[in-house]
């Protein structure tokens, strides 16, 4: 049973210590596996903020087999697919990951040497359309191959964010005065979501409540920190290692026909051990998808946890504009709102543009003119220094998920509008755009990206920069920050970083 707030230390009493992995034991594990026929991950990201755990990877915002075809050509473990599904209805989402699956295939399918897995990657607080995405993922390779998925493995944990999984019940860490407790997700603001709210923090619960009970609770297979770290009692990390894959792989053994399995995760350890037994798992045959959290697709690959970039590291290889940078924040969460407010009362010289939320929701003459009125602020503002330009503050709810969806789309458009019509007129220095529904339409659709490689960290763990290298927007670093990570400085943190003027 849940409970409102505890503390993490006694929740974890029960359970062993983390076994002690690197990075490069499940590395090597996985180069032995695809020393014959390599294997690429396709992590269909349903928002861009997925790639703040990686680095060195390529990123598409187009899916035709041509953009997979240069993907798989970088010779990398794992390439990010930005669906952006989290903003369309279920009807589009289910055909957009349908054509990505098909067209993924149909790539590798022109390479002889090349097996593909696949990775539906969403929200650490349980946000998203869930079933209905590894549902179309399964269908249609199954359709594609003739090959059945046996389990769904369900990983949301993101402990760089403060997202952990134990006993099945994921929870929020608290922050500052309440560090040190849990609260179960289903008590924080992100339950609410208007589109994608749930009422449960058990996961095999929220299983079943988000299948309408197609999948019961007790169908679900749970592994938990006790089958995650069976090895803890052996000193010999190989060996510990090698029985905690053991005991996940026998655990995962009963899984047919999608069977969702649930992974308890409080540590980067944790997930490097989960990689490991899932690898086990699938070497005995059975055949997987994942619906996961942003550091899953890290851990699968056996990649180090790459330190944050710095400023002169966000520029190598380009040379910087004289221009100011933009600063695009569009999210509505609790923590990007203070963020926000610690930027602009710290960064004195940059001008604060708003976005009337209201006047776009408006007559079409007053929102078109609204637009242009911003757009020619942000573009004479860039010529003196960096440009903040929010939404308005104020929420405008309903009670009608698709009506969300609608007012959503709006002002996302708009904002999508502001960020084009700059770059087309004045390109500045960097692009921060806060919010998953906002970044990743200002990376396919503001900058006009369809091919980028994902650097790494701007802080740890949490936000990416990625570097275009393709249209109007090459050279120019973009940074990826979730609505709902990062402490109250974090903002203002990555704009220091990039800031001629800050």
């Amino acid at each position: 049973m849940e409970c409102t707030v505890t503390l993490e230390a006694d929740v974890l009493a029960a359970y062993p210590a983390e076994v002690r992995i690197p990075a490069e034991l499940v590395a090597s594990t996985l180069a032995a596996s695809n020393a014959e026929i390599p294997r690429v991950l396709v992590v269909l990201d349903d928002d861009p903020t997925g790639t703040q755990s990686v680095a060195d990877l390529p990123v598409l915002t187009r899916w035709d087999v041509e953009d997979f075809i240069w993907a798989f050509g970088q010779s990398k473990p794992a390439v990010y697919v930005l669906t952006n599904t989290r903003s369309l209805d279920p009807a589009e989402a289910a055909a957009r990951n349908e054509e990505v699956v098909r067209n993924a295939l149909a790539a590798a399918g022109s390479a002889s040497d090349l097996r593909l897995g696949f990775v539906s990657r969403s929200d650490s607080t349980l946000r998203g359309h869930y079933p209905l995405e590894p549902d179309v993922i399964a269908a249609t390779v199954a359709d594609v191959s003739g090959e059945k998925t046996d389990g769904v493995v369900l990983v949301p944990a993101f402990p760089d964010a403060g997202r952990v999984t134990i006993g099945g019940v994921h929870y929020m860490r608290g922050t500052g005065e309440a560090a040190g407790t849990l609260t179960p997700v289903s008590e924080t603001e992100f339950a609410k979501d208007a589109t994608f709210g749930f009422t449960t923090s058990v996961m095999a619960d929220y299983v079943a409540e988000k299948s309408r009970g197609r999948f019961a609770a007790d169908s679900v297979i749970v592994l938990d920190l006790n089958i995650i770290r069976a090895g803890a009692a052996v000193q010999n990390p190989a060996d510990s290692a090698k029985i905690s894959a053991d005991a996940i792989a026998d655990a995962i053994g009963a899984a047919t026909d999608s069977t969702p399995i649930v992974a308890d995760i409080v540590t980067e350890n944790d997930l490097r051990a989960l990689s490991l037994g899932l690898e086990e798992a699938e070497r005995r045959g059975k055949k997987l998808l994942y619906r996961v959290g942003p550091p899953f697709g890290r851990a699968r690959i056996g990649q180090e946890i790459r330190t944050e970039l710095t400023g002169a590291e966000a520029y190598a290889g380009n040379t910087p504009s004289e221009a100011g940078g933009l600063i695009v924040v569009g999210s509505h969460v609790g923590v990007t709102t203070r963020q926000l407010k610690a930027l602009t009362e710290q960064h004195s010289a940059a001008r604060i543009v708003e976005i009337d939320v209201e006047k776009l929701l408006g007559a079409r003459e007053e929102a078109d003119a609204h637009l242009d009125q911003t757009v020619d602020t942000v573009v004479e503002a860039l010529r003196a220094g960096d440009v903040i330009v929010h939404t308005s503050r104020l929420l405008i709810k309903t009670d009608d998920p698709a009506e969300s969806l609608r007012i959503a789309r709006t002002v996302s458009a708009a904002v999508v509008a502001v960020v084009n019509r700059t770059l087309k007129t004045f390109p500045p220095r960097f692009v921060i755009a806060k919010g998953g529904i906002t970044s990743s339409d200002v990376a396919a659709h503001g900058l006009e990206i369809r091919h980028a490689i994902v650097r790494g960290p701007m802080l740890p763990g949490i936000v990416s920069l990625w570097e275009p290298v393709d249209g109007p927007a090459k050279g120019i670093p973009y940074i990826v920050f979730a609505g709902n990570v990062g402490d109250d400085q974090s903002l203002a943190d990555v704009t220091r970083k990039l800031s001629s003027t800050f």
